[in-house]
């Protein structure tokens, strides 16, 4: 018999098909315009041989090898539940009592998954918060710096992860959209919290159709779609800074800029238009000055400058342009080109970070909260930006500093991560693995064999989405989706609810962490508490029976445009941004006061130690860019068959230009050796004319397999330099980053890193075969 339950991803909404018990396949969610291929991966995903059967502690720990002992592919002993449970709790209790609750971090940065209950990273905040707290990350990869940046800019992070300027203020009233780092179509694939309508690709349509013209500022044709038509400006990686302080000085010769607007709305022009005329440090920012830094003639510069202030314009950057040395820059400099344009919360014009950066960016939809579990405060309070985890666990005892504050780093004696691969996310792979193994103890909640579990001392097997129930939901989509359980749980998996539970039980605090509350009684509680904030906002939603029954609830969509800072346009007394101002900051007394000299109070040219105009380049003359896949989610899905396909000989692609390749005797198909001072990484290459000559490109999220000192499978975080974007964001800095490519000599390693690691058979200490 064939049954369909209603399920939810980050990658969408589906119903998944069961047969005799067993998922057979998926099909798209009825009211989705623009269902992704991505669902597709989920059956062989759920049910792959990289699955963790049961729980593994590893040997060497079991004999007492702790801090700086190696961790790596090996020496995994199976063991009971009750004994995995034992083993960690007990360690907790040790770790607190003798090195204090700060020593254990639990950051636990990832998407594990859509559902809002059982999404691992809250369980295990929950759990160590009521535990005594612990060491925490604030800030994300995706736009960490422009995150920090933007409130003392803006007052606000709203321009950045939303809601942003409606797709429909910007069908009936602009006319240029300027977008660097495109708009490309692959992120919006995803949607964190989960999606029931993809619609970006039906409004870019819909812009299309009203005239709007695009320019795509990237070193990547592909990252604005085709049916766009859009103007191609590729552009040198690293110095969108220095082009828009270019656009912003032809702007002032031709006196195109909005005085009014400057003098009304903003604070520190007086400071900003010296130093592009050149005023304050002797170095005009002309169209002239940025051609050979940009690589864009001095008089496309200048046109583009123009072409903007003669039609309603809305600017806008991808995540990604932040994601690099000095990252808070070019976000900056974007707004005060906004500004100086006077468009700044007029409808169809301003500024806006993150259109075709996630699915729902700009989407129409009524501004209510999402489904969420309540918070529990963290009594340990320390918490460091999520870019730096190899620091803290590299300068025990020492500061970092971070937007403003000194941040006294512990001494981590236990990493704990739950749903997440920091071996995915973080830089230079080799540095991370140094410093993860200073830690004593290590303990990992994952489905699968990631890497992250196979540098863990105790792996603790968790459910995956289809094996428990749910409640999917976004505050960047108009649906809330019930997620039923669909198959039974593999192996001896449990959900990390359940396990974390039956640790608090042994620590003696499970009422307070379950609240006498099993998973169905969750539900209707966060649910429930949903509908409530809904009916406070005006907005009435069925209670949870109809929800469940019917697997859906859909919120209507707003009978008004939403426009990013009307009300502060129409009037910047009455409602004043949340600056010390009250203003848009082109410069900031804040920022200068924390005397950072690598940021200064307002935005300007710095090179980075690596891009292509750097002294580095002559050993490494090739700008790596590394992007959000098409194929997956970050990591997740890799294991599966949508993954696979697009891979050459088993790894993951690298693009780079007919002109590199033929200057290196390389070929399409080819596998290369990409590498630096940092490491190496094995890909297979594919050539692509709509890659900027001297830019080569390779999507994150290949699991690493590190094998002999050479990762095997095309990890580009193996090659990216782990430092901040500066002292203010500390964000990553990833797509800062020089190397070299080669073919690969001899017989190419295979590679094994979606098989499971072989388990000893014997007996350690209490373990069980």
């Amino acid at each position: 018999m064939r049954e369909y339950r209603p399920h939810a991803a980050h990658w969408g909404s589906f119903d998944a098909i069961i047969e005799d018990g067993r998922l057979v396949g998926v099909r798209p969610f009825a009211h989705d315009p623009q269902p992704g291929a991505l669902i597709q991966a989920v059956p062989d995903v759920v049910q792959s041989a990289a699955r963790i059967d049961r729980p593994h502690v590893r040997a060497g720990w079991l004999r007492g090898e702790r801090r700086g002992s190696e961790r790596g592919d090996r020496d995994f002993v199976p063991v009971p539940w009750d004994q995995a449970i034992r083993l960690v709790a007990e360690e907790t209790r040790r770790i607190r009592q003798a090195h204090g609750d700060a020593s254990i971090f639990g950051g636990s940065y990832g998407w594990s998954s859509a559902g809002r209950f059982h999404h691992a990273r809250s369980q295990l905040h929950r759990f160590l918060g009521l535990g005594g707290g612990f060491t925490n990350q604030v800030t994300n990869y995706s736009y960490g710096a422009g995150m920090t940046l933007m409130p003392h800019i803006l007052g606000t992070n709203e321009v950045v992860h939303g809601p942003v300027t409606d797709w429909s203020s910007l069908e009936k009233h602009t006319r240029v959209m300027f977008c660097l780092g495109g708009l490309p179509l692959k992120n919006t694939l995803v949607t964190s919290g989960g999606a029931g309508a993809h619609e970006y690709i039906p409004w870019l349509r819909r812009l299309v159709a009203a005239g709007v013209r695009f320019i795509n500022v990237s070193p990547l044709r592909s990252d604005a779609p085709d049916f766009l038509n859009a103007e191609w400006v590729p552009i040198r990686p690293n110095t969108d800074t220095a082009l828009l302080l270019a656009m912003a000085h032809a702007l002032l010769r031709e006196g195109r800029e909005d005085r009014g607007f400057l003098s009304s709305h903003c604070v520190g022009w007086d400071r900003l238009r010296p130093y592009i005329l050149g005023e304050s440090d002797g170095v005009a920012k002309t169209p002239e000055w940025a051609a050979p830094i940009t690589g864009i003639p001095a008089g496309r510069i200048r046109s583009l400058a123009l072409d903007l202030a003669s039609a309603p314009s809305m600017l806008g950057a991808t995540w990604s342009l932040q994601r690099a040395e000095h990252g808070e820059q070019p976000w900056w400099a974007l707004v005060a080109l906004a500004a100086m344009l006077g468009g700044i919360g007029k409808p169809g014009q301003g500024v806006s970070f993150g259109y075709g950066s996630m699915n729902g960016m700009g989407t129409p939809r009524r501004h209510l909260p999402s489904v969420s579990m309540p918070a529990v405060r963290n009594p340990g309070g320390i918490a460091i930006p999520v870019a730096r985890v190899t620091e803290l666990l590299e300068r025990p005892g020492s500061i970092l500093q971070y937007n403003g504050r000194d941040i006294p780093l512990p001494d981590i004696r236990m990493i704990w991560w739950a749903g997440g691969n920091p071996f995915h996310h973080h830089q230079d792979l080799n540095r991370l693995l140094r410093a993860w193994n200073r830690a004593e103890t290590i303990v990992v909640q994952e489905p699968w064999w990631t890497a992250a579990a196979r540098h863990a001392d105790i792996v603790l097997p968790a459910t995956t989405t289809l094996e428990r129930n749910d409640i999917a939901s976004s505050s960047s989509d108009r649906f809330v989706r019930a997620m039923h359980q669909a198959i039974a749980p593999l192996g001896q998996a449990r959900s990390d609810h359940d396990m974390l539970a039956d640790m608090a039980e042994h620590l003696g605090f499970r009422e307070r962490f379950t609240e006498q509350r099993d998973e169905a009684a969750w539900l209707r509680h966060i649910y429930e508490r949903w509908r409530q904030a809904c009916g406070r906002l005006g907005e009435t939603v069925p209670d949870f029976d109809r929800f469940w029954q019917e697997g859906h609830v859909e919120i209507p969509s707003p009978e008004e445009d939403f426009v990013l800072f009307a009300d502060f346009a129409a009037d910047p007394v009455a409602h004043p941004l949340n600056t010390p101002s009250g203003k848009i900051e082109l410069y900031s007394e804040t920022i200068a006061g924390f005397g950072y000299g690598e940021i200064g109070g307002h935005p300007r040219w710095q090179e980075p130690s690596e891009y292509l105009g750097a002294p580095l380049a002559g050993r490494y003359p090739l700008h790596l860019l590394s992007y959000q896949p098409a194929t997956r989610l970050h990591g997740q899905l890799d294991n599966g068959p949508v993954a696979a396909a697009s891979k050459i000989q088993g790894r993951e692609p690298l693009l780079m230009h007919p002109e590199d390749a033929a200057a290196r005797d390389l070929a399409d198909g080819d596998i290369v050796r990409v590498h630096n001072d940092r490491g190496a990484s094995l890909a297979g290459l594919r050539l692509d004319a709509g890659i900027r000559p001297g830019v080569v490109a390779m999507a994150t999220g290949a699991w690493w397999d590190p094998q002999g000192g050479l990762d095997v499978h095309g990890n580009p975080n193996v090659l990216t330099r782990d430092v901040g974007t500066s002292r203010l964001g500390q964000g990553c800095s990833a797509q800062s980053c020089l190397v070299e490519v080669e073919a690969f000599e001899g017989p190419a390693p295979g590679v094994t890193v979606h098989a499971p690691p072989r388990p000893r058979v014997e007996a350690v200490r209490g373990g069980a075969a």
